[in-house]
């Protein structure tokens, strides 16, 4: 059997970085076909992206990817545990995929898997040290850094993995493979850029946040030597056309208003909702005219900026607590967004070999056909993101775009 390498990421937008893992992972495992998880128009750390999943989903086809699935709006838009899970599930539905790599601060699957085991297992001794860590209010994903560090009793060498946020959902990616006894085999490609976070020199390396931050400030020249000359020109069209979101105070008035009609009742359901938050976000709402404003008069501690911000994201897409508990308990749609000849060929043997996997390549023929109503309600929670996300288009702010626009073929 040919090597299938599964790919998970948000190319928001698509640079040199994501060049050099592709194409070294490729090598590593001399993979004959790639599979890419895509997240959609909203990504993890709880913001917009910048242009839209059909122009990323080319930049990938363009650069060595074969067949791109887009991993559904409440997942891309989740925690690192939910993300990495919903995207695994996908993968291991697909029952061709043989490899997973991922980007990584560190580099070192077998670091991330010392982390990845514990969590899995959670002996007894690391969910007391958890316990504890929380009951001094500071934030779970703090509080559970804390707990594995002194668990693992080595301060000194582990004390700058969970700091990473790639070394972090690499962790769960491999907590997910366990969790699911997948027979994928998980590889990490040491990430190339200095820090996800900030600017840095090495510009041919330029993380994602990095050239998002040139395209705000119109940097074009670095812009250009960050990223392959098809993203480029891609991300330059989209620019051009007025196709593009700058984040998520695009929305602002909007989530603002929402949440000031939104009954207290309705904000504790929303998902992250804990604790009496929803005291908070309701108050602040009220008398906050910024987005920045109002997370800043709600983040604390305990409750972390990009938690707030995914928060803001569910009320502004309208989801509960209860699409997430649905989302978490099966297994998503397989949502084709494009593929290469090589692909094309790749996803007939996935249908094939797999009569029961919903596979997606026309939004209105799937509603036609699907009598799982549960199913057809994530699915226009996806649609209803799109129009959502086309809104904030500079120009061309048009609806419905999950059903005109046409797959992407190479």
């Amino acid at each position: 059997m040919e090597n299938v390498l599964g790919i998970i990421a948000e190319y928001n937008p698509f640079h040199n970085g994501h060049l050099y893992q592709l194409h070294k992972s490729i090598e590593l495992v001399n993979a004959k076909r790639t599979v890419l998880i895509l997240s959609g128009n909203f990504v993890q750390r709880g913001d917009c992206a910048l242009i839209d999943k059909w122009k990323r989903t080319e930049m990938a086809l363009k650069n060595g990817v074969d067949l791109v699935i887009e991993l559904p709006v409440l997942y891309s838009i989740s925690s690192a545990e939910n993300f990495a899970s919903g995207a695994i599930k996908i993968l291991n539905s697909l029952k061709v995929v043989n490899y997973l790599s991922f980007g990584s601060e560190c580099g070192s699957i077998e670091t991330l898997l010392k982390f990845a085991n514990v969590l899995s297992s959670e002996p007894p001794e690391f969910k007391a040290l958890l316990q504890h860590e929380l009951s001094k209010g500071i934030s779970f994903p703090k509080a559970r850094e804390n707990a594995l560090l002194l668990y693992l009793n080595d301060i000194r060498k582990y004390s700058n993995i969970l700091n990473c946020p790639n070394n972090t959902l690499g962790i769960e990616y491999l907590k997910a493979l366990k969790n699911n006894n997948c027979k994928i085999q998980p590889i990490t490609i040491k990430r190339q850029s200095n820090d996800y976070n900030s600017l840095d020199d090495n510009i041919e390396f330029a993380s994602a946040s990095d050239v998002r931050e040139m395209v705000y400030s119109n940097d074009y020249d670095n812009l250009f030597s960050s990223m392959p000359q098809s993203s480029y020109e891609i991300l330059m069209e989209a620019l051009r056309c007025g196709e593009f979101v700058t984040g998520l105070q695009d929305f602002e008035k909007e989530i603002i208003f929402l949440l000031r009609c939104m009954p207290i009742d309705s904000i504790a359901n929303l998902p992250s909702v804990s604790e009496g938050l929803e005291n908070a976000i309701k108050e602040a709402a009220c008398n906050c005219n910024s987005l920045e404003e109002l997370i800043d008069n709600v983040k604390s501690k305990r409750f972390t900026r990009t938690r707030i911000q995914r928060i803001l994201l569910y009320a502004l897409l309208g989801y509960t607590k209860e699409d997430m508990d649905f989302v978490q308990d099966n297994v998503p749609y397989i949502r084709v967004l494009g593929f290469t000849e090589a692909g094309k060929s790749l996803l007939s043997t996935i249908s094939k070999s797999n009569k029961k996997l919903k596979i997606i390549t026309s939004m209105r023929h799937f509603n036609d056909r699907c009598k799982n109503k549960k199913i057809l309600n994530l699915l226009q929670k996806d649609i209803r993101s799109t129009d959502i996300y086309s809104l904030a288009y500079r120009k061309n702010s048009k609806a419905h775009l999950d059903y005109t626009k046409k797959l992407i073929r190479m």
